[in-house]
């Protein structure tokens, strides 16, 4: 049956154009469609109910609330989810000491413990910690006085151990990974926070725009000191600027400690101070991305020499030592005093840290930048090849309102090209983008994220790790391909079957209420058999329509 499917479901998307013909943006999507239609592109999928929400209030005034999302009470149940997670609220100085690189008890280099579990529990004890059912062991955990839990975990092999972190509470959780690997803490927080917020909060649009800028703007978690830099990066620079200024957002992003440690702004220097020191001079990194991927875009007309003269800029942009979540100071003593000329623009010798705002100033009302950043804007809601036409009425938008993002959004939402039949499902989710609407799709309750975290890496969307700075593709056919749609179904099983840990799936019926295609796709799938309702919801978020958005 799964390999039927997955060739179906390779086969629809195969055949549906991601670059539908143009005429079909002209043609206006049938009423009947639209609010499907604002549910899959501005929020992480529909959950039950939420079609019915949107139809009492009407799209026009949905979509208006939720380009205003501070009109919108936050879902109290996520503020509880959220507040555990500590290290989203830290300084990255506080993250640092209180989550240090090593356990405190194995800092000397000690290994394993000797302690063996069969010391510590019963024979019953321990036939239900290896083959009971997980309430059964929820109880015997629960039941375990504190010093014999603490060195249990200690006992455990590095699996066991995954597996007791979601049969336990959160605050116990956090025990554990205490006391065996400290440093992983503000990851698992970073990750499940993402999880929770796309699956909760009632500020859909304003998570789906967090998701896209912080792609835009990418760091990679796994990089040294951004470990601790990052979570500060999400929540200080990114996350308040996405419906702002576009001047503002980049200024965040550019002074952010996350940001210059990640493409190395943090050790670049002036050539005149880095003599005898093979080290230290002239970083690049951060000049190239910056024109290239955060502003004027790979065709915007710059050249090598201009990636240069912006690296001289931000010389001097650093950090108060970086490695103990120090943030961000300039330096006036390294930095390159000598004149400047960017994109024709001089910039006059004898200045300091305004070089590089006045480098910001320029590509942000730089043209090109505003054709850039609305296309990327349209390629994540409209279509991969969005039509030019939009792009420009964006552009002219960004232009005439300096940047002003929720402007330029609204622009493109109230466009005839994102309501047309080109629009309609033109769109291949990304796995983290699959698997969360599956949850909301299914009603599931999560309390623990980060098992289904692990199951997004594993199809290829590591959380908060890409390692390029181009973030992840928005490409549909980037996401294509056979072996990603095995993960996605097996994925869509598991949710359906309640085997991910930490997720709990509603128990409701999502063949009854899914589209006449769907059914006919899950029908050819079971071929010709009935199955239980968990495997035909697992088929349904499977299915070639469910894929797509």
């Amino acid at each position: 049956m799964r390999n039927l499917i997955v060739l179906t479901v390779l086969g629809s998307l195969a055949a549906a154009p991601t670059s539908p013909d143009a005429h079909r943006f002209e043609r206006k999507l049938p009423a009947v469609r639209m609010e499907e239609h604002a549910l899959s592109r501005l929020t992480f999928g529909a959950r039950p109910g939420d079609l019915q929400a949107i139809h009492k209030l009407g799209v026009k005034k949905w979509v208006d609330l939720q380009l205003d999302p501070q009109r919108i009470p936050e879902n109290p149940a996520l503020e509880a989810k959220l507040k555990p997670l500590e290290t989203l609220w830290m300084t990255p100085a506080d993250a640092v000491l209180r989550y240090p690189r090593r356990p405190a008890a194995k800092a000397d280099g000690g290994g394993e413990t000797d302690i063996a579990p069969s010391t510590l529990l019963t024979p019953e004890q321990l036939r239900t910690l290896r083959r009971g059912a997980p309430d059964d062991k929820r109880r015997l955990i629960a039941s375990l006085p504190p010093d014999t839990l603490g060195r249990l975990i200690e006992a455990l092999p590095r699996g066991g151990r995954q597996q007791l972190l979601t049969l336990v509470s959160e605050s116990d959780r956090r025990k554990i990974l205490l006391l065996n690997a400290p440093r992983s803490i503000p990851n698992h927080d970073l990750a499940q926070g993402k999880i929770l917020r796309a699956v909760y909060s009632e500020r859909q649009l304003a998570e789906v725009l967090a998701d896209f800028w912080f792609n835009h703007f990418n760091v990679n978690l796994d990089k040294g000191a951004d470990r601790y830099l990052v979570a500060a990066y999400e929540r200080d620079a990114i996350r308040p600027g996405v419906l702002g200024r576009f001047r503002d957002l980049l200024g965040a992003a550019a002074r952010n400690p996350a940001m210059l440690f990640y493409l190395d702004n943090w050790q670049s220097v002036a050539p005149s101070q880095a003599r005898g020191n093979r080290r230290r001079g002239l970083n690049e990194n951060y000049a190239r991305e910056l024109l290239e991927l955060h502003t004027l875009g790979v065709d915007g007309g710059y050249t090598q020499k201009d990636i240069v003269e912006v690296a001289r800029c931000f010389t001097g942009w650093t950090i108060r030592t970086p490695r103990l979540g120090g943030g961000f100071e300039f330096n006036e003593r390294i930095h390159d005093k000598g004149e400047k000329v960017v994109l024709g623009v001089t910039i006059p010798a004898g200045g300091g840290m305004e070089d590089g705002e006045r480098v910001l100033d320029i590509l942000a009302r730089h043209p090109a930048t505003a054709r850039f950043i609305s296309r990327k804007l349209a390629i994540r809601f409209v279509a991969d090849d969005p039509p030019q036409k939009l792009v420009d009425r964006m552009a002219k938008t960004f232009t005439s309102t300096g940047g002003n993002l929720r402007a330029v959004m609204r622009t493109m939402l109230q466009s005839k090209e994102f309501w047309s039949e080109g629009a309609w499902r033109a769109k291949l989710k990304t796995p983290f983008e699959m698997a969360v609407s599956a949850v909301r799709a299914s009603g599931a309750q999560v309390d623990y994220a980060f098992p289904l975290a692990n199951q997004i890496a594993q199809l290829g969307q590591p959380l908060y790790r890409k390692m390029e700075p181009t973030g992840y593709s928005a490409a549909s056919v980037d996401w294509l391909n056979s072996a990603s749609l095995v993960g996605r179904m097996n994925l869509a099983a598991a949710l359906a079957h309640n085997r991910i840990p930490g997720v709990s799936a509603a128990d409701i019926d999502l063949y009854a209420s899914a589209s006449r295609e769907t059914r006919a796709s899950v029908d050819r799938a079971a071929e010709g058999n009935r199955p239980d309702r968990a495997t035909l919801n697992g088929l349904v978020l499977g299915s070639p329509e469910f894929q797509r958005r």
